[in-house]
């Protein structure tokens, strides 16, 4: 998606968003006279995922737009790594906090220690809360993906693909990622509904090539018939798309992010889909919410913030420009 059509969207899903939720309490706006620069910290899920990599380099863009100082921390998926960060990044007075959290459930603590600071918090590519409809008190906004409306388009995808149905695995990420939920349930609902399909498996592919390539290896193993891979991640699907030509088999591949290897393999008919998520938009534009949030004091009328992220098959494969 182009940039103009990306703020587009993201106004458009500001609009008109059905979340309804309890304000955050308001923010203290930073003097921007008596301060020379805004100062924000990152902490990023795991700058070993390429992905959560390049939303550090979307915040990073619209910080160098902005004048902002980017203080950029890497929790590597270690939640108790995080929670020690965000009491840094209070230690050292930042005016807002970016958090990509590990678990919307345990973040909420990290909420409450930045809100008791007086620093606004928010999130991106994750929520805190309940659910992206019940973000937790205190938390400023969520600027991420609709995890559940890309676990339903992968599912349209396959029983479109599959009219006849077949065996299924699923490839999860690490565990302890609330992506392990969101992008599979409603996946499973439709395909069970669908009365065509057998989930045959799940495999843990930790979000990486070679794991997600090592998960499919041994569901093929056990089931040689499989008819469909749905792998929750890009980087896991490229890897299964490799166990599949290795194993001669017929199986499809439908991953979710819009990465590059994923993108060159519809293009050449080795995977059947994708949902295309813009990374470095993602952080571009979360970057620019809190410092408005941090300026202005004030938050989002809408806290929850969706972009949008169409399907990728064959047939418009060209409307993915991979950002990872």
């Amino acid at each position: 998606m182009n940039k103009p059509l990306f703020a587009a969207a993201l106004a458009a899903a500001v609009l008109l968003s059905a979340c309804q939720q309890s304000p955050a309490p308001e923010n203290q706006a930073v003097d921007l006279e008596a301060t020379k620069k805004v100062r924000i910290g990152l902490i990023n899920q795991t700058l070993a995922s390429l992905f959560a990599a390049q939303v550090g380099n979307g915040a990073q863009r619209a910080a160098d737009e902005l004048g902002v100082e980017l203080v950029q921390l890497d929790s590597q998926s270690d939640e108790q790594r995080m929670a020690s960060q965000v009491q840094d990044l209070i230690a050292q007075q930042v005016d807002g906090i970016l958090l990509m959290p590990i678990n919307p459930n345990t973040s909420k603590a990290l909420v409450d220690s930045a809100n008791n600071a007086n620093i606004p918090i928010a999130a991106t590519h994750n929520f805190v809360g309940a659910s992206p409809d019940e973000l937790v008190e205190g938390l400023a906004f969520a600027l991420l993906e609709d995890e559940r409306g890309s676990s339903k388009k992968a599912a349209e995808m396959a029983i479109e693909a599959l009219p006849d149905g077949g065996k299924v695995g699923i490839i999860l990420g690490m565990a302890g990622y609330s992506e392990n939920e969101y992008r599979v349930n409603e996946f499973k609902k439709a395909i069970e509904n669908n009365g065509k399909f057998e989930i045959v498996g799940e495999q843990a592919g930790d979000w990486t090539k070679e794991k997600g390539q090592a998960a499919c290896q041994n569901l093929l193993a056990a089931n040689p018939d499989i008819a469909l891979f749905y792998a929750i991640a890009d980087d896991m699907a490229g890897g299964c798309v490799q166990a599949v030509k290795a194993a001669n088999s017929k199986a499809k591949v439908i991953g979710v992010g819009g990465q590059a290897i994923v993108i060159d393999e519809i293009r050449d008919g080795n995977a059947l889909g994708t949902v295309c998520y813009k990374p470095e938009n993602e952080g571009y534009e979360a970057l620019k919410a809190l410092y408005d949030v941090v300026t202005t004091g004030k938050n989002p009328e809408q806290r929850t913030i969706y972009y949008e992220t169409p399907a990728i098959t064959a047939a418009n494969v060209d409307q993915c420009d991979p950002q990872w």
